[in-house]
């Protein structure tokens, strides 16, 4: 992806303590090559711990409180997986609210591993075929998605995918999305 494709794009990228390192980190850095601008919003204070496979990680700084943050203020929305991670957020009504805001307004979302699992809770996933890791499968289904087990998928304003190996699709299609930018709500697919 050419760099100065993002140049103006503001990209929030969601994530609590446990996030999958890798699933933050690279995608992160094809954002800002791309020219995004990109800030970590969390509900923890000054720095959350990334989970990296097997042990914990390093720390990331957070750039934005979620009390402070309004998804008004992003073109698009980042939801790295790891268990830990998307489970603490989807527990956080404020978290939820703020993935929503993206999804009411048609802003794209890209959402790795177990990051659909907030989605799921703010109720942005029925009607879409999505992936994710595949103990999601059944949650996906059961929220009205249509799940595939394929490296990334893109519908409409959402882009998933499964694990860190498929990072590098994941990033081509997320970049190509978010490259688009935000639409109306108009854009998203209507919930059945």
């Amino acid at each position: 992806m050419a760099s100065g494709t993002l140049r103006g794009k503001r990209i929030a990228i969601l994530v609590t303590n446990g996030f999958e390192q890798v699933e933050l980190t690279e995608p992160r850095k094809a954002l800002d090559q791309a020219g995004a601008t990109t800030q970590v919003v969390s509900p923890e204070e000054g720095k959350v711990k990334g989970w990296n496979m097997k042990e914990w990680g390093n720390e990331i700084p957070v750039d934005v409180p979620l009390e402070q943050a309004n998804a008004e203020n992003f073109d698009a929305l980042l939801l790295p997986g790891g268990v830990m991670n998307p489970d603490h957020l989807r527990m956080n009504p404020d978290a939820v609210s703020f993935v929503k805001d993206f999804t009411d307004a048609g802003k794209p979302v890209a959402a790795i591993c177990h990051g659909p699992w907030t989605l799921i809770e703010a109720g942005a996933v029925e009607g879409h075929t999505m992936t994710s890791w595949p103990s999601l499968k059944t949650d996906l289904t059961n929220a009205g998605a249509q799940w595939e087990d394929r490296e990334v998928i893109r519908d409409g304003k959402l882009v998933t995918s499964r694990k860190p190996d498929d990072i590098p699709a994941f990033n081509r299609e997320m970049i190509e999305l978010f490259a688009q930018g935000a639409g109306t709500s108009a854009n998203m697919r209507p919930a059945a």
